[in-house]
């Protein structure tokens, strides 16, 4: 038995998150030797909103320099470049035709960004998740890394692949959502109820890869707490010091009641601080990698452009598969 499958993807939409990191990267780091792992930068997904072309192009390099800065090994590991592997975009339309519109329309993310970008309610916000779930079910997928708000999509990509195989017979996958138990879900700065996103449009509000230590220490400063003044993890009732608190267990691989121990005295002032101190700490050897990787594009294509060639050559025989079954001549 071969290691199992894991894919999964960032959208190239900007500048990286500490949630990205804690909550995603961290992980995928982890998983690089026990699991054969395809990590994508998911630049046709992005195309749901528009983009000025050149940012889009810089963004996708971003992401995979940020792969890479976070210790994910290319050599262990296939990057790519979700637009390189046409069989996504072939994949995610044969998909749509076996995806119902009243499956589309109960998806939270479409709501969300149907508000959010009112003037460009556009059909692929509409079919993305057939398109996502193409990307997973071509590699023939075990699980799929997620936090609590994209479980949906995994639910659906189920649905979906098991719709095709009672139909076709054994076809794909039926892919596990795969949810760490630890870092799946950091919050924002200043609304700690409200997941950490790089489309943030609240000032201070999240923290990005690429800050200064002047950055993160000014935005930990301002980050929301509440008036008891006591470092205690009650996620109900303090959102704000418990979302800090869970940044700094993740990175210090403290438990909660540790690190109340450990701040038993102490003010928000001082904990705020300590826990700006650790970021800074840890992003250090990531700032150092990213700014080599970010200045040699080239290299950063051949790792593309090798990932590319290896995520083809299994996506193309799953596509065979679907296409033979359906009666499609190639």
């Amino acid at each position: 038995m071969g290691k199992k499958v894991i894919l999964s993807g960032i959208q190239a939409t900007g500048d990286l998150t500490l949630g990205n990191y804690i909550g995603a990267m961290k992980n995928f780091v982890k998983m690089q030797d026990e699991y054969d792992c395809y990590y994508m930068i998911a630049n046709l997904h992005a195309l749901t909103v528009r983009r000025n072309p050149e940012e889009l192009k810089q963004n996708a390099l971003k992401v995979l320099a940020s792969y890479i800065a976070a210790g994910i090994d290319p050599d262990k590991s296939t990057l790519f470049l979700q637009s390189q592997v046409h069989e996504h975009a072939e994949l995610g339309w044969v998909l749509d035709c076996y995806t119902y519109m009243g499956e589309l329309s109960r998806m939270t993310q479409f709501k969300d960004k149907s508000a959010k970008h009112a003037d460009n309610i556009n059909a692929g916000l509409f079919t993305y998740p057939s398109l996502m779930a193409g990307d997973i079910l071509l590699y023939q997928a075990d699980l799929v890394p997620t936090g609590e708000d994209q479980k949906q999509h995994v639910e659906l990509t189920r649905d979906i692949a098991e719709r095709f195989n009672n139909l076709y017979g054994d076809t794909f996958k039926i892919p596990e959502p795969y949810i760490p138990q630890i870092g799946a879900r950091i919050m924002g700065l200043q609304d700690p109820k409200s997941k950490m996103s790089k489309s943030s449009t609240i000032p201070n509000d999240t923290i990005l890869l690429i800050d200064t230590p002047e950055e993160i220490m000014k935005k930990l400063k301002k980050a929301v707490t509440d008036s008891e003044g006591i470092v205690r993890y009650d996620e109900e009732n303090k959102p704000g010091i418990s979302n800090l608190m869970e940044i700094y267990g993740i990175i210090t691989n403290k438990t909660m009641d540790e690190i109340e121990k450990e701040f038993e005295g102490n003010g928000y002032g001082t904990f705020k601080t300590k826990v700006a101190e650790t970021i800074i700490k840890e992003l250090e050897p990531f700032h150092k990698k990213y700014d080599e990787l970010m200045k040699n594009p080239q290299y950063l294509e051949e790792i593309y452009n090798k990932g590319a060639k290896k995520a083809s050559e299994v996506a193309s025989k799953t596509l065979k598969n679907v296409y033979e079954k359906i009666g499609i001549i190639k």
